[in-house]
């Protein structure tokens, strides 16, 4: 399709698939946005590092800005390999980041913006590896009220992702100016969005 703004490239969780109800809502959230999407199929591939391999080698042709998406193990993919990438930002759902089993990322190799959406109720990975995550590195955060699979809040992760791919497009160092009819519900996204935009990139 002519005109893409770039690529949203996905990463399922260990036993997920490239078809999960996340992936194909924000797929279609990423389209109307403008972008292409990809996603990669890791199932079969056990190893973490084959993982990220796997990823960095999807992305070989991607052309204009790559935005990359994952969850739970899929987030520890997406992260690891965005320096390599040289990614615009990181979406984050649940991700799967301080296990045992999974080597450390290089400290402070992110250098840009990244959001994360973690549930109350997780009982996969801790609530408090995202909120340790988050305050490492500055990331915005998102606590909903659902489990790991994060299913009953689509709607609103959906809102969120569309925000965050638009503040990856707003200018920097210059001033925006948030306009509309007077109410409650505009200052809450205009902040969030303005919040990504001025994350490191």
């Amino acid at each position: 399709m002519d005109g893409m703004r770039g690529t949203v490239v996905f990463s399922h969780g260990k036993d997920s698939t490239p078809y999960s109800r996340k992936i194909i809502a924000l797929s279609d959230t990423a389209q109307r946005e403008g972008y292409d999407v990809l996603a990669p199929d890791y199932r079969g591939i056990d190893s973490p590092k084959a993982r990220i391999t796997k990823l960095v080698d999807s992305c070989k042709d991607v052309k204009g800005d790559l935005v990359l998406v994952g969850s739970s193990l899929g987030g520890y993919v997406s992260l690891a390999a965005a320096p390599t990438l040289h990614t615009l930002g990181v979406f984050l759902m649940a991700p799967a980041i301080y296990f045992d089993e999974l080597p450390p990322l290089r400290d402070r190799s992110i250098d840009c913006s990244f959001t994360i959406v973690h549930g109350w109720r997780d009982d996969v990975v801790p609530l408090e590896d995202s909120l340790r995550l988050a305050r490492e590195y500055h990331a915005t955060m998102h606590i909903i009220d659902s489990d790991h699979l994060l299913h009953s809040h689509l709607w609103m992760i959906r809102f969120y992702f569309e925000h965050f791919l638009i503040g990856l497009d707003l200018p920097r160092d210059q001033l925006v100016v948030v306009t509309g009819l007077p109410g409650p519900a505009k200052p809450s996204p205009a902040f969030d969005t303005l919040d990504a935009a001025g994350q490191p990139r």
